[in-house]
């Protein structure tokens, strides 16, 4: 195969044209880059290694968040979590998951490449992920520390509700333009 035809192949951003940020009276939308990304899968005796490894006590309660130094573990079911960090921790924190889970029954996906994400901030930023999202997002009902996989339009994510006003939405890349388009269109019709 030729150079050419190799460079034409290569991996693109999946939103390699969009803005990286955008500011809006009331909310500004932010892509942010990679990070470290896995799934874990397992019991109490794997939430316990686990958080002792990385270290961070992984959030026992289904929809919780417990994030500490840079390192977040979002609990999506009542034996499921998504880890983030960051990019450059990828291979350690694979490495020391692999050693505190060795001898447990579990599950660890590298999701990385997989996911894109945004961070969404201002007094309106719940507004504009109602817009295509049916999750009640006032405080009293998802506060501070919650998260959801829910829908934004037609694309699935994972909600994370960062601070009262800074949102954290995870998707696949296969999502990212369609939910960079949403966020956008919503935000400028947002008023």
């Amino acid at each position: 195969m030729p150079n050419a035809m190799i460079n034409a192949l290569s991996r693109r951003s999946a939103l390699a044209s969009a803005a990286p940020m955008a500011t809006f009276p009331d909310v500004t939308i932010e892509r942010t880059g990679p990070a470290s990304r896995f799934v874990l899968r397992g019991g109490e005796a794997v939430a316990h290694a686990a958080g002792t490894a990385l270290p961070l006590e992984l959030a026992p309660a289904v929809g919780r968040v417990v994030a500490r130094d840079g390192i977040a573990a979002l609990c999506l079911g009542p034996d499921e979590w998504l880890l983030l960090g960051p990019p450059e921790q990828e291979r350690e924190l694979q490495q020391r998951l692999n050693a505190a889970l060795q001898s447990l029954p579990h599950s660890l996906v590298s999701i990385g490449h997989r996911d894109v994400a945004f961070v969404l901030w201002g007094r309106a930023a719940a507004d504009v992920i109602n817009a295509g999202c049916p999750l009640d997002l006032r405080m009293a009902a998802f506060p501070a520390g919650c998260t959801s996989r829910t829908l934004l339009g037609k694309a699935e994510i994972v909600l994370w509700r960062i601070e009262p006003q800074a949102f954290r939405i995870e998707t696949a890349r296969s999502f990212a333009a369609y939910v960079n388009e949403f966020l956008l269109l919503a935000a400028r019709n947002n008023g």
